[in-house]
């Protein structure tokens, strides 16, 4: 009996590593979702092209979670990602591969990933794109939550002080403690005003708690990149 083999689709690679003697284990991002494959000879020309950030036209073979990679072809140009920008790009595959299930189409979150990875390539203010990218991702998983509203559906108060439940939402407190969001920003969160003086520092603290609720406890190798000198 022969093998399905799938209509060519977009897609990028967000990791690949050596799998048996010549194959690689790769993971793609595509329209359809996260697919992982193995890519036979991967030391030849297919294995030049299965590096991120290329845009690719890729055939899988087979069904399950590991398929087959039948056909693998470059569509344009890779953009041109150095420094900072090199780091944010590994840092958005991370979180796919780490938060992104196998086989579960998001068409949006890709067609968000291409522009990012071009904003990013063209210089864009990085801060802005990640935090967009990542309450995007945490929108199409589902967890996403209301920025103008509080877990009790009212609304947020611009002088008020909260906290992050990653079940609930945002809770209102009365006390003041380390860790807390004002109202004030997170209402410029909630219409991407990033001139609002601490909403950026805000929105990096929020979405990192909220990611952590979802990454487990073992870290994101790409953020210790930023760190380096």
């Amino acid at each position: 009996m022969a093998t399905a083999t799938s209509d060519p689709q977009p897609a990028y690679v967000l990791h690949a590593r050596p799998y048996r003697e010549t194959s690689a284990l790769v993971d793609f991002l595509t329209p359809g979702g996260r697919v992982r494959g193995v890519l036979r000879g991967a030391r030849g020309k297919a294995g030049s092209l299965a590096r991120p950030f290329v845009p690719l036209a890729v055939e899988f073979r087979g069904k399950g979670e590991l398929r087959s990679v039948s056909r693998l072809e470059a569509t344009g140009n890779s953009p041109w990602l150095v420094g900072e920008a090199l780091f944010s790009g590994l840092y958005l595959n991370e979180l796919l591969v780490r938060l992104l299930p196998l086989e579960d189409p998001h068409p949006r979150l890709y067609e968000h990933y291409a522009q990012t990875l071009q904003a990013l390539a063209q210089g864009r203010a990085l801060e802005p794109l990640l935090r967009a990218f990542e309450w995007r991702l945490l929108d199409e998983l589902g967890y996403a939550f209301a920025l103008d509203r509080d877990s009790q559906g009212e609304p947020i108060a611009v002088d008020g002080l909260y906290r992050l439940s990653a079940d609930e939402g945002l809770e209102r407190v009365f006390s003041f403690a380390p860790g807390l969001f004002s109202g004030a920003d997170l209402l410029a969160m909630a219409v991407a005003d990033w001139e609002a003086a601490g909403a950026l520092l805000a929105a990096k603290r929020l979405m990192r708690q909220a990611l952590a609720a979802h990454l487990g406890s073992k870290p994101l190798m790409s953020r210790e990149l930023f760190r380096k000198p």
